[in-house]
């Protein structure tokens, strides 16, 4: 007897690279040097939406494209000088850089695209393209 198995989709990889990540940081093997901001993408029925929350950050050090059905957000801030010598046993804040890619659908709306800021959250509404029912057409001689 053959049994289906659903493959992985790209937000269950996602999961698995954090839960990596941060097991590795547990031992001084950090594999990457800027951790990514979490993110929520969901379905409404009417529109995709992806949430980033990005403590720390301001509106204009956050830039977002969209190329390809790729919504791609980038995230720079300048770095404050710490004049203090600090040894982290831990360190799990968002760095002064990252970039985030999330494949939409290709059923979106590129051109409608509107994002909201608010309190560290940063809000993406991807409306969907509207669904041409099919007519009838009438023969004439």
């Amino acid at each position: 007897m053959a049994m289906l198995v659903k493959p992985p989709s790209v937000f269950e990889f996602d999961t698995m690279e954090r839960r990596l990540r941060r097991m590795l940081d547990g031992f001084g093997l950090g594999c990457a040097p800027t951790p990514l901001p979490a993110a929520d993408v969901y379905d409404t029925g009417k529109e995709w939406v992806v949430e980033l929350e990005v403590p720390g950050y301001e509106e204009k050090e956050l830039t977002l494209e969209i190329s390809d059905h790729t919504l791609t957000v980038t995230g720079s801030r300048t770095q404050v000088k710490d004049e203090t010598d600090k040894s982290f046993r831990l360190h799990e804040r968002l760095e002064y850089e990252f970039e985030r890619a999330f494949a939409l659908p290709a059923e979106i709306d590129s051109e409608h695209v509107t994002a909201r800021f608010d309190k560290g959250v940063l809000e993406v509404h991807a409306p969907k393209l509207a669904i041409v029912e099919p007519r009838k057409i009438a023969i004439s001689n």
